[in-house]
């Protein structure tokens, strides 16, 4: 019985999941989910203007979760292979005289 009710908690967890991946506008506690933050963190970048949100009637804060994505995405860090091949760009061009 204990292992049926794991599983079924489980299974809640991924349907809840799959509703957040559904909606476009994410309130406070479904944003700290979707983004894996406690509340606490997700408050102090709200506070600071770290991160996208909406206040529409002055108390509650929602977030756009296409930009939420957008910000997780930002500030990209490059693979080895790309900082090689500017390298080796930068190293070829440096000799060239521009007109």
């Amino acid at each position: 019985m204990e292992e049926i009710l794991r599983r079924l908690e489980i299974i809640e967890k991924h349907v809840l999941d799959q509703n957040l991946i559904l909606k476009n506008v994410l309130n406070f506690n479904e944003a700290a989910r979707y983004l894996e933050l406690s509340s606490s963190h997700l408050y102090k970048l709200t506070s600071a203007g770290s991160i996208p949100f909406y206040k529409p009637n002055g108390k509650k804060i929602y977030f756009n979760r296409t930009e939420l994505d957008e910000w997780l995405l930002r500030n990209r860090s490059e693979t080895q292979d790309e900082i090689d091949r500017k390298a080796a760009d930068y190293l070829i061009n440096k000799g060239k005289v521009k007109l």
